[in-house]
């Protein structure tokens, strides 16, 4: 199969030009391109300028500048089949519970136009996922991050997913959904459960971050025009810790915690776990200011946490109402192969 070319496109800025934005001097002179297509292609390091690729949407260029640009061709509107294999666990007419794999990423998006969950399921069920998510995420109710592992439920139908969405909006506080995570975070919150109450939202200095906002916090962003108001969005996490390990001196170095969802916000606990000072082991995003702590871990324990090699979190337990039956339905997966490994060093 031959693979489409990217769309070349070149630009070189009149000399008598005075400086200005990368984005807007592309918006000007590519009328069929959009300015939101435009940032999204120089964020995705497919624009170079006078040799070297550029990223930042706001980097003044003047006349004499030379512009290339790169376009990927066009991918199809709806996902396709793909034999991914499935650790289903269980399945009916309505809908399906998988214990996903950390690595498989849930639905297609920027990056990954193929080899997601939903393209798995897509092969896995045929027709009859639900098409409320759109054609980009047909049956998904709920999310978990690449990397991070554990239980899932997809709706098989509109009826179904209506359901399930209505009680994951309501996060449990009338009905049975409950969702529990593992997570192994570096030292120790003590030995009490505890609360983590912090309002989430996007990051003004990286939009792939999530950071804990004060109140009345506002922030605005001048590029896609868009401002959020007010507190972020609610964000509520218990935790309880189930085990401690200790550093050679005795000293808590790593502690295993049980976290419960109140609300389902992106990147919640690892944002949570980071803004009390106990980010999760192997979080690269959340957790780099302790990267330094790994010095403590013996080597089978450091050896353990590399081959992890992603945030050391779990979706563990799984609970709901079966939107047919009426039936409280309950599931727990144990810490897959590479988290029980670091588990078994760590108590080591």
């Amino acid at each position: 199969m031959t693979l489409d070319a990217d769309d070349i496109r070149e630009l070189m800025v009149p000399a008598e030009e005075p400086a200005e934005r990368l984005d807007r001097v592309l918006a000007q002179s590519f009328a069929d391109l959009s300015r939101n297509r435009l940032q999204g292609l120089i964020r995705d390091g497919r624009v170079n300028v006078d040799g070297s690729v550029v990223t930042d949407t706001k980097r003044k260029v003047g006349g004499g500048t030379y512009i290339v640009i790169r376009i990927p061709p066009a991918v199809a509107p709806e996902p396709m089949r793909e034999d991914i294999p499935l650790n289903v666990v269980y399945e009916d007419n309505d809908l399906i519970v998988i214990d996903k794999p950390a690595g498989l990423v849930v639905h297609p998006g920027a990056g990954h136009d193929t080899g997601t969950l939903v393209n798995a399921l897509i092969n896995h069920c045929g027709d009859s996922l639900s098409g409320i998510g759109g054609v980009k995420r047909p049956g998904i109710v709920h999310r978990l991050d690449k990397d991070t592992s554990g239980l899932m439920v997809v709706a098989k139908n509109d009826r179904a997913h209506h359901s399930l969405a209505e009680q994951f909006a309501d996060h449990g506080k009338t009905g049975p959904l409950e969702r529990a995570y593992l997570a192994l975070v570096w030292g120790s919150p003590g030995r009490k459960p505890g609360t983590v109450d912090a309002p989430l939202a996007r990051s003004i200095h990286n939009r792939e971050k999530i950071e804990v906002v004060r109140p009345a916090y506002r922030r605005y962003y001048k590029d896609d025009e868009e401002e959020v108001k007010g507190r972020g969005r609610h964000a509520l996490t218990h935790f309880s810790v189930e085990e401690i390990f200790g550093d050679q001196d005795g000293e808590p170095l790593v502690a295993l915690l049980r976290c419960v969802l109140e609300t389902g916000r992106t990147h919640q606990i690892r944002v949570h776990m980071a803004h009390i000072g106990h980010p999760l082991l192997g979080d690269s995003v959340y957790g780099s200011g302790f990267r330094t702590k790994a010095t403590k871990l013996t080597s089978e324990q450091c050896e353990a946490l590399r081959k992890l090699n992603r945030q050391a979190l779990h979706a563990a337990v799984l609970g709901f109402e079966h939107p047919t039956t009426g039936e409280t339905l309950r599931f727990e997966s144990g810490p897959p192969p590479d988290l029980a490994s670091l588990l078994q060093a760590l108590r080591n």
